[in-house]
């Protein structure tokens, strides 16, 4: 939109001027009004700078590229050897130099050595929940008579099953034995002694799904049912409550930490309820006639559900929150469906999630009209139709009914948009017409579900979208299980000239298509050889920003037209299996698209005809294109024999020609290079989707793949968390604030 409809002072100094002068530019089609609102536009361009300028004074609502200078004032010095702020991009500055941290740091240097101080700095400096333990209380040593501690430095109880279910982790409570390795050791790692003091940090965080259909594990029984709609095992993770009191140690319900079976047996009333951890309505059963109260507390009874061995009494429902699992009485199954509210883990805000994300509508297009030749010319702008999904009087109840209405009404651009976290059980077929503009999208913070299943049984069921010629066609905010998203582009007879892309674009933000269109209880894909994009003969640009999803299979014509534009960014793409393709066309032919790759981790073999630009990528199997001679990958992980364009600061490149340069026996560089393949090979925790760390780089993996990004950051998918920087701004300020003669140390508690 432009600043003419967006700042209501464009026309400050036109409306200054004497009504003759606005009758004669009137008569003259307003030439003296265009030019007056260039001139006002700078006019508040400078007038907003200066009054900017005395907010940068206060770090409450100073810009991002003041907040150093602010810093520097108050002595504050930033870690060294991660970049200069003053030079990087502003994500990266916030990093740096954390705001919070910079209005605190008076508040800081007061409290300078105690043990609450270090939490609040791991939040404040790294925006990471933590938790400190001071090993010294943990260690085994005879009571002084005259000083006992009754609490602590006792021998363990083996029936206290709560302390032992706690041990080793950063809630332990049992004494220990000395340690003496150094807890900020770089190679061996101890924790208990007297001068250590350990910071536990959570990477993953826990994010909400909320009053969703649950699922029915029919192959184990009618009665047994997972929290997640995919059907897998996930663990439930606690609602983080805040700390109100600053010089409190946090809990586990302070951090985004899985619910352990003995915690939610002794303190259920923490863990569920409408607006705790998770909930479960069954409307109908058991006497529950409210469809908006969830089933009682009294009813929910704790239970290890591995092998849905365990059978619940009648009235009853047996949770596992380890497993992320709950069971009915076979004698009294739910009639009327079952919505659960409840809480997962992953690391970052990626694919389909009820987390707050930009909303991008569609521009309004600005026609211009003439009346006739006496009259002006004017301008009328269209605005986007909105067609909004929900349950809520006045929405429309299915995508269907939303589809029909707006392929009656035809607009020029039009947002279908899902208000609620739900499931979406129907076929869905989009024909865009030419120069049209359809986004289907979920509304800010929530979660709908799409789940394709087979409704006919001669023809294919997947998300179908016909585009013609200048059609836009966007996907945001949406979770695709079951079947993939088929794009279809105008049918060309060999004869017809070549048609030219025109503005056409298929994006897809926010996203996820469950790569092998489902998964089962071990998140183990069920159609591992199928892909979750086709695109058939589309003359668009196509984006993926933000998303996850499974193997994407492009259907072109390699004689008579050029390649497609792919863009992909910040995004995982998972083949499920390290010998098929995550890109690539049918029949081992390379797909016909010039790739722009960004921050994405790859799972498979990408088989392209070029490359414009890879940048901080991770490609675990093999990357081939056609065209070698177009474009560059830097700062990424190859596989060493790939077929790729010119490489730059690629790994495993940088280590096996340090070695070459520096060992001139070739025995014996042969085994260091061999070595060094398998050491700086990307691990990660998981590579199953479905479960809370999918696609996290270890953290065993190499320096060279969490620091081999151009900005120092990890390669891959989570590269805009910055990780390495975060760490060790964060090391560094818990040395400058540590008690004296103290050791601290980062450890990692999930």
């Amino acid at each position: 939109m432009n600043a003419e409809m967006t700042d209501p002072r464009i026309d400050r100094l036109y409306e200054l001027m004497p009504d003759i002068y606005k009758m004669r530019d009137a008569e003259q089609r307003y030439p003296l009004r265009a030019l007056l609102r260039v001139i006002s536009e700078q006019v508040n361009l400078v007038e907003d700078d200066i009054a900017q300028l005395y907010d940068n004074w206060f770090i409450e609502t100073a810009e991002d590229w003041a907040v150093p200078y602010i810093a520097d004032l108050l002595g504050y010095r930033p870690v060294l050897g991660l970049g200069d702020p003053s030079r990087t991009n502003l994500e990266l500055t916030r990093v740096l130099v954390p705001r919070r941290e910079v209005a605190n740091t008076i508040r800081y240097r007061r409290r300078k050595g105690t043990a609450a101080l270090l939490e609040l700095l791991a939040q404040d400096v790294a925006g990471l929940p933590a938790r400190v333990v001071e090993f010294f209380k943990l260690l085994g040593w005879n009571q002084n008579l005259n000083h006992p501690h009754y609490e602590r430095a006792h021998t363990a109880n083996i029936r206290n099953q709560e302390a032992l279910d706690l041990l080793d982790g950063p809630f332990d409570r049992l004494a220990h034995t000395v340690d003496v390795r150094r807890v900020n050791s770089r190679r061996s790692v101890g924790k208990f002694n007297i001068p250590s003091i350990g910071v536990f940090i959570w990477w993953l965080k826990a994010y909400p799904v909320t009053w969703t259909r649950a699922y029915c594990a029919e192959n184990a029984g009618p009665h047994c049912f997972t929290f997640s709609v995919l059907g897998q095992d996930a663990p439930l993770f606690c609602k983080v409550e805040p700390e109100l009191d600053p010089s409190h140690i946090a809990e586990e319900m302070n951090v985004p930490a899985p619910i352990r079976r003995l915690a939610f047996e002794l303190r259920p009333e923490q863990f569920y309820g409408r607006d705790k951890s998770f909930a479960i309505w069954a409307p109908g059963w058991n006497g529950n006639d409210d469809p908006h109260e969830p089933v009682p507390l009294a009813s929910i009874i704790p239970a290890d559900l591995t092998g849905w061995q365990y059978l619940p009494p009648k009235g009853y429902i047996a949770v596992d929150p380890v497993l992320g699992r709950f069971a009915f009485s076979p004698s009294q199954l739910p009639r009327k469906g079952v919505k659960v509210s409840y809480h997962y883990g992953f690391s970052a805000d990626m694919g389909g999630g009820e987390y707050s994300r930009p909303i991008f509508d569609p521009a309004p297009e600005i026609n211009f009209v003439k009346a006739d030749e006496q009259s002006p010319e004017e301008r009328q702008v269209v605005e986007p139709v909105f067609y909004r999904v929900g349950r809520l009087p006045g929405l429309f109840p299915s995508i269907g009914a939303a589809l029909a209405q707006w392929q009656k009404d035809d607009p020029q651009d039009a947002v279908i948009e899902l208000t609620e976290s739900g499931v979406y059980v129907e076929p869905i077929s989009v024909t865009l017409k030419a120069d049209r503009t359809l986004q289907l999208r979920a509304a800010n913070r929530a979660r709908p579900v799409l789940r394709l299943i087979d409704w006919q049984t001669d023809s294919p069921d997947a998300l179908s979208v016909t585009m013609e010629q200048g059609s836009r066609f966007t996907l945001d905010g949406l979770l695709v299980v079951g079947r993939p998203l088929r794009v279809t582009g105008p049918y060309r007879e060999d004869d017809e000239p070549i048609i030219p892309l025109c503005g056409s674009s298929v994006v897809i933000r926010h996203c996820t298509f469950v790569p092998g269109w489902g998964i089962d209880s071990h998140c183990q894909p069920y159609r591992p050889a199928e892909p979750s994009l086709e695109l058939y003969h589309v003359r668009a640009n196509v984006r993926i920003e933000h998303s996850i999803l499974g193997s994407i299979q492009v259907h072109e014509d390699e004689v008579h037209i050029d390649p497609i534009p792919l863009h992909i960014a910040d995004s995982i793409v998972d083949s499920t299996q390290a010998q098929k393709e995550a890109i690539g066309a049918p029949g081992k032919a390379g797909a016909h698209v010039v790739l722009t790759i960004l921050r994405t981790t790859v799972f498979g073999i990408v088989d392209i005809h070029a490359i414009e630009l890879a940048e901080n990528c991770i490609f675990m199997d093999c990357l081939d294109v056609a065209r070698r001679q177009l474009g560059c990958v830097r700062f990424s992980y190859v596989q060493p024999h790939c077929r790729t364009p010119r490489r730059y600061r690629c790994q495993p490149d940088l280590v096996t020609q340090a070695i070459k340069d520096t060992v001139a026996d070739s025995a014996k560089q042969a085994a260091l290079i061999a070595s060094e393949l398998i050491r700086v090979r990307p691990q990660f925790t998981s590579v199953r989707y479905g479960r809370p760390a999918y696609a996290q780089l270890a953290h065993t993996c190499a320096e060279e793949i969490t620091k081999g990004a151009d900005d120092e950051s990890e390669m891959g998918a989570f590269h805009d968390l910055y990780r390495p920087q975060r760490e060790a701004n964060l090391l560094q300020r818990l040395e400058e604030f540590v008690p004296a003669g103290m050791d601290v140390g980062l450890l990692y508690a999930d």
